[in-house]
Parts: structure tokens; C-alpha cells; sequence
């Protein structure tokens, strides 16, 4: 359960990056409820993480975090907001899932 918790929270992590780039593409009153999106998402990711690395080794869960949210936001800034998916930056994100599942198998 607490490893699901901790992909809902990555998840959130990449909606608050998300909210971000959506902000940057707009303007006036638009813009300013992107960014009311990106504060309830950052605090329900944070909120989230906190009460995962009550259960889960920090180093772990925090890696596992950063990782989803990275993985997850390429992956938005690739299939959103038209980024480049060049041959290398799919070689790194795929050695990064490699990493989150590889820190899951060995983590208690």
C-alpha cells in the first residue's frame, strides 16, 4: 500500500509540473489558476511523501519520488508540450525506470 502511495505522490509530482508549463503558455486570470493547480498539487505530492517515508527508508522513497516525477514529466513535456523525444533522452529515462524498479526489488 505504501508503494502506492508513493506513486500517487510522483504522479502529483509530475501534475505540478505539469500546472507549471501551463502556466508559462498563458496569460491574466488563465495563468494564475494554473498556478493555484500547481500549489494544491505540490502540496498533496509533499503531503504524500511525508507520510510514505514514515514507513519506507527515506533515501529510497524519496529516490523513487524524484524518479516518477522526472520519468513523468519528460514523458508530459514530450507528449504536451511537444519536446524533442531524441534517441538519448529516451536511453536516459529508460535506464531511470530501470533504477526506480531496481531500488523497489532490493528496498524491505
Amino acid at each position: 500500500m505504501n508503494w502506492l502511495v508513493l506513486v500517487i505522490a510522483g504522479l502529483f509530482e509530475v501534475a505540478f509540473a505539469f500546472c507549471l508549463g501551463k502556466a508559462k503558455e498563458t496569460s491574466g486570470t488563465e495563468m494564475y489558476f494554473w498556478y493555484v493547480g500547481f500549489l494544491v498539487a505540490l502540496c498533496i505530492s509533499m503531503g504524500l511523501l511525508v507520510k510514505v517515508t514514515q514507513v519506507l527508508p527515506l533515501g529510497t522513497a524519496y529516490a523513487v519520488w524524484t524518479g516518477i516525477g522526472a520519468v513523468g514529466t519528460v514523458l508530459v513535456g514530450i507528449l504536451v508540450f511537444k519536446e524533442p523525444a531524441t534517441f538519448m533522452r529516451l536511453l536516459f529515462i529508460s535506464t531511470l525506470v530501470a533504477s526506480i524498479i531496481g531500488l523497489k526489488a532490493v528496498s524491505h
